[in-house]
């Protein structure tokens, strides 16, 4: 009896270890998922002016308030406008190298804002905040003289993968080509290849971006999507964007893959914008 009484107070400890670890993941599991304090990438933010760049300084209000800051580098000769959907760390700053070069060599306008909570936007970041971020910068520049007179490319990695295809299917009458790298079906569905210890668990996850869904409604099968995969992706499955190329409707779609592309050096691999600059050339977008 005595050994049963110990046997029954060590499994409810167990029991409630295993609850609270469980609860505190679900609480603060936007800390993990949404990392914008690593590398200390909120404290300082590079300006488009540090590459030789033009640009406006913005500040967005959303609906609920929140402040976005965004970088508005125009390029009069351009005749397409790329919206740079950030992966899911760093800061906008980060991106400036691309942008330069883009500018440069592709003539393209470039507008990049940071979302919530990241770099020195405020806020705290979700999946339901950034949808409003997205819809607030979507607003600015359909209003805008200068790009609503140019075409619309959307530019998403990662996490941004996740918000393009958001964008797509939801303004998908302004949009004019959608570019995707080593984006994912699911958070949900990433969980168990980055935390295999949690994969019972991954329907705890509220943030949950099912872009495996949201790509299927995308209503206008003649909108062009180029899709480039790292095959060394050690944190989305690289199954995923082969799966999300598979069920996009559209009929002008084009998917590319890097044989030693990781998570972030996909971008760096030898021939990934001679691709690009094909796929824009194709569809008459620079």
């Amino acid at each position: 009896m005595h050994l049963y009484k110990i046997g029954k107070m060590v499994l409810g400890s167990a029991a409630v270890i295993v609850s609270a670890s469980l609860g505190a993941l679900y609480l603060y599991q936007n800390k993990l998922i949404y990392p914008s304090w690593a590398q200390g990438a909120r404290d300082h933010v590079d300006t488009p002016d540090q590459y030789g760049l033009p640009y406006e300084d913005l500040t967005l209000t959303t609906s609920d308030g929140v402040l976005l800051k965004a970088f508005d580098i125009r390029n009069e000769n351009s005749t397409a406008t790329m919206l740079v959907l950030c992966p899911n760390a760093g800061n906008i700053g980060y991106f400036l190298p691309v942008a330069r070069f883009l500018y440069n060599e592709f003539n393209l306008s470039i507008f990049l804002y940071s979302y919530r909570g990241y770099g020195l936007s405020t806020g705290f970041p979700s999946e339901r905040g950034l949808k409003i971020d997205a819809d607030t910068v979507m607003d600015h520049l359909t209003n805008s003289e200068f790009h609503k007179s140019r075409k619309l490319i959307l530019y998403g990695r990662s996490l941004g993968g996740a918000n393009a295809i958001y964008l797509a299917r939801k303004f998908t009458d302004i949009c004019d080509a959608i570019i995707l790298e080593n984006t994912f079906l699911s958070i949900r569905k990433v969980i168990p290849y980055v935390f295999p210890m949690l994969k019972n668990v991954a329907f705890m996850c509220h943030e949950v971006w099912d872009s495996e869904q949201e790509i299927v409604n995308i209503q206008d099968d003649t909108l062009p999507f180029l899709f480039l995969a790292g095959l060394r992706d050690e944190i989305v499955p690289p199954p995923h964007m082969k799966l999300l190329y598979k069920l996009c409707p559209s009929s002008c779609k084009r998917f590319i893959e890097f044989p030693i592309g990781s998570h972030n050096d996909t971008i760096i691999q030898d021939g990934y914008w001679v691709v690009v600059k094909e796929f824009l050339q194709k569809h008459n977008l620079i």
